[in-house]
């Protein structure tokens, strides 16, 4: 053997437990807690072709994404995963999912690639006492993920899994479920619950010549209980009447608020942004909690 090859295997020797060492430190480093709570935030996420679109609502996805603490990982609580019972995704590699119909060619060829959390999802069931969480490899990111961190983090470079919402469960369940998951923020989880707070397809207007006073009505009512902390009055919504039958027809696009409000704790602040009626009956009203 030569001389400078054995030199180099030596050297390679003597660095390999310092490399083993650095590892270790860097496992440690990311499994500490973060000294920060992460904010949450509600997304109204409209059309999926606000993913695409250069809009008023796209804009500002964007700029939170330039904005926002950079997240460790993004927990997802979406209007288009409704299950029976409670999943959580656990894959590496989640599909981007394109649950719609009659849009743009250029709005199928859209993919989000960002990589999963499936460490992530573990501890999330983990935490979560109050009901069984099965590990799920099979749905992926739906629209209601992707066509909002698409504008966000458009290099999918950051963690990114869902938790399904148990549909035959009431809203007050879901609103406990979720304070379950606050721990999460303080360890750099961004929680982003992704829905609509008025969301009746029925009487959407494409035209926007319609301006619907119960969906104004009921947004405001929302809107009012969320600023002065009364969450009771948004789990309960059912008890505004009839104009709550309007905007909440069936309830899967606002179970969402629920997550991201049970996350908030008497600390955070409450920011609007993209409060703004779309199609004439559905609310992008969304929430900054930090």
């Amino acid at each position: 053997m030569k001389r400078s090859s054995f030199l180099k295997i030596g050297a390679s020797a003597a660095l390999a437990p310092i490399a083993m060492k650095l590892q270790a430190f860097k496992k440690w480093v990311d499994d500490q807690p973060v000294s920060d709570t992460m904010p949450a935030l509600f997304v109204g996420h409209g059309s999926p072709m606000n993913a695409i679109l250069q809009n008023e609502f796209n804009d500002k996805w964007h700029q939170l994404g330039e904005n926002l603490p950079r997240p460790k990982a993004i927990l997802s609580i979406s209007a288009h995963w409704l299950t029976r019972g409670t999943y959580v995704t656990s894959m590496e590699k989640p599909k981007t999912i394109h649950d719609f119909g009659g849009f743009p060619k250029e709005l199928f060829d859209a993919e989000y690639p960002a990589p999963g959390a499936p460490d992530l999802a573990t501890e999330t069931m983990k935490l979560i006492k109050s009901t069984e969480v099965k590990d799920d490899h099979q749905w992926g990111l739906d629209h209601g993920t992707w066509s909002v961190l698409l504008p966000m983090y458009p290099k999918a470079d950051i963690p990114v899994f869902q938790l399904s919402i148990d549909y035959y469960q009431s809203p007050q369940y879901h609103y406990e479920l979720a304070k379950e998951l606050a721990a999460l923020r303080k360890k750099g989880v961004l929680i982003m619950g992704s829905g609509n707070i008025v969301h009746n397809l029925r009487m959407i207007d494409f035209e926007g010549k319609c301006k619907f006073d119960w969906a104004y009505e009921f947004d405001d009512k929302i809107k009012s209980f969320i600023e002065h902390g009364d969450d009771a009055g948004v789990v309960n919504y059912h008890k505004l009447g009839s104009i709550a039958d309007m905007a909440v027809p069936t309830n899967d696009h606002y179970l969402p608020l629920l997550y991201s409000l049970g996350v908030k704790n008497s600390k955070d602040e409450v920011e609007f942004f993209n409060d703004k009626m779309d199609a004439g009956s559905i609310s992008m009203r969304s929430l900054l909690i930090s």
